[in-house]
């Protein structure tokens, strides 16, 4: 069992702040991984893509503004996301509170696979 409180969070690439729940490098999974990420009222994360790692948001907590290649759209708790390996991406707080997200990677998560928008 893992709990938000007993890891330590850090910044992505994309400038988000997150708390890696299950990650090959730290637990006994494989082929996967789990994160939450935090996004700051008024905030956002940087636009990017993941080369190779398919990835799905998971609203938990607050409202956002998500781009995922062409499209902007609104989203809220309970809605998924699923993003494809090279689609340019980002999400941004449009809250007054917390915007909480879980991310899962298949690959799992690797800072090397992101790619920041130029």
């Amino acid at each position: 069992m893992r709990n938000h409180s007993n890891i330590s969070s850090y910044r992505t690439k994309d400038g988000s702040r997150i708390w890696e729940l299950f990650h090959p490098d730290s637990s006994p999974v494989e082929g996967f991984s789990v994160a939450e990420a935090l996004v700051e009222p008024g905030q956002g994360t940087k636009a990017h893509v993941h080369r190779t790692s398919l990835e799905v948001y998971y609203i938990l907590e607050g409202r956002g503004e998500m781009r995922l290649g062409a499209d902007t759209f609104s989203v809220v708790p309970g809605d998924a996301i699923m993003i494809r390996p090279g689609t340019l991406h980002d999400i941004r707080n449009a809250g007054n509170g917390a915007l909480r997200v879980l991310c899962i990677c298949r690959p799992p998560y690797s800072h090397n696979d992101m790619e920041l928008e130029k």
